[in-house]
């Protein structure tokens, strides 16, 4: 049987190759091809082409390659079409991925998507495409899958893979040992973002916040993990410009082991404020854009969801504070901060809320997705 299987990006190769695995423990001579990152390939499936010629972002950066990216979609389409596999699977990239899976759909092929673009958050006008283009969808959170289905596309909740990775009880002083960190001080982590744009952007804001905090506690401690050295470089270069002194230690990487080490976390949105939540730490999330695009997403109002982190939107309600473009200032942020030190009741209450959404949304993603497709395919 032949599966095809696309990711665009790294998170969709660690997504894929879990599927695969999955897939195969039910049809073990399966042949799995499409477009493949190592781990996907590590888990057995063929790549017609490296997945970094896909993994394209940013608007600017997009419309620089489109024509090639035009030109790839086309040639898959056309491999798919001659090579009619059982099933196609796309991850994620739905710009790129929908249009191809309602080709491949309209052609008479099975198609399912991993990872349901955030329609309930914004241009939720492309219900429609998702409609056409998909025989099924497979939601990391269940308000997606219930959200789609009342959209009249089919729908399932396949859980979230951190979730299924992280244990719900986590050792905080056994992070510290590995981090070298005192048992006995507070610690704060901070995590700025993992793109240049929200460097530059939170850097500032995050030291000042850290160092306020520090004016007021002296036996504070700051934990930092960076992605990689340019963002590195940015912050120790903010760090030396406006607190050289801060009790700071830099990581390469290890947010998971950072936060855990926390006692709690300023964190940027994204990611990390559902790792946070998982990790089950108090956070206080920050925010900003550039101003026109602010300014352009209000008056449009392009936003259609009460929260930016992850985190208060599974939760349904403010559980994290969040600070967004002119209310991220320092001593906002360090106040929030110092508050969730002040009151562990309160952190004990979040940690119990936080726990309760761990569960929901640990259901073994892979093996629920991969049950999906087979009775997608009548293979069950």
């Amino acid at each position: 049987m032949l599966i095809g299987i696309i990711a665009n990006e790294t998170s969709g190769d660690l997504l894929g190759a879990a599927l695969v695995r999955a897939l195969r423990e039910h049809i073990p001579d399966a042949r799995f091809i499409g477009v493949a990152g190592t781990q996907m390939q590590a888990a057995g499936c063929e790549t017609l082409l490296p997945l970094e010629r896909l993994s394209v972002m940013g608007l600017t950066e997009v419309l620089a390659h489109l024509p090639e990216l035009l030109k790839l979609r086309g040639t898959l389409k056309r491999y798919f079409l001659a090579n009619r596999p059982a099933v196609f699977i796309g991850i994620d990239a739905p710009d790129f991925n929908l249009y191809l899976e309602q080709q491949l759909r309209e052609a008479g092929i099975k198609t399912v998507h991993v990872v349901s673009p955030t329609v309930w958050a914004w241009r939720a006008g492309r219900v429609k495409t998702i409609r056409r283009a998909v025989d099924l969808m497979l939601c990391l959170f269940p308000f997606e899958a219930a959200f789609l289905t009342r959209h009249h596309i089919p729908a399932i909740a396949i859980g979230h893979p951190l979730a299924d990775q992280i244990p719900f009880i986590v050792d905080r002083d056994a992070a510290r040992g590995a981090l070298n960190l005192s048992l006995a001080d507070p610690v704060i982590a901070l995590l700025p973002g993992s793109r240049i744009s929200e460097m530059r952007r939170l850097a500032a804001p995050f030291i000042d916040a850290a160092h306020r905090c520090y004016l007021m506690r002296p036996n504070l401690h700051f934990v930092v993990p960076l992605v990689n050295n340019t963002l590195r470089e940015l912050f120790i270069k903010e760090l030396a410009q406006r607190a050289p002194h801060l009790p700071v230690t830099l990581l390469d990487g290890r947010s998971r082991e950072a936060i855990t080490a926390a006692d709690c976390v300023l964190t940027a949105s994204g990611t990390a404020t559902l790792e946070t939540l998982l990790l089950k730490r108090p956070m206080v999330v920050a925010y900003r854009v550039h101003p026109l695009t602010y300014q352009l997403i209000k008056r449009l109002g392009l936003i259609k969801v009460p929260f930016i982190a992850m985190a208060n939107l599974l939760a349904g309600r403010a559980l994290a504070p969040e600070f967004i473009q002119a209310q991220c200032r320092a001593e906002v942020l360090a106040a929030a901060l110092l508050d969730w030190l002040d009151h562990p009741e309160r952190v004990a209450a979040i940690q119990a809320d936080y726990g309760r959404i761990h569960s929901e949304l640990r259901r073994d993603a892979a093996q629920t997705a991969a049950s999906a497709i087979m009775k997608l395919i009548g293979k069950e």
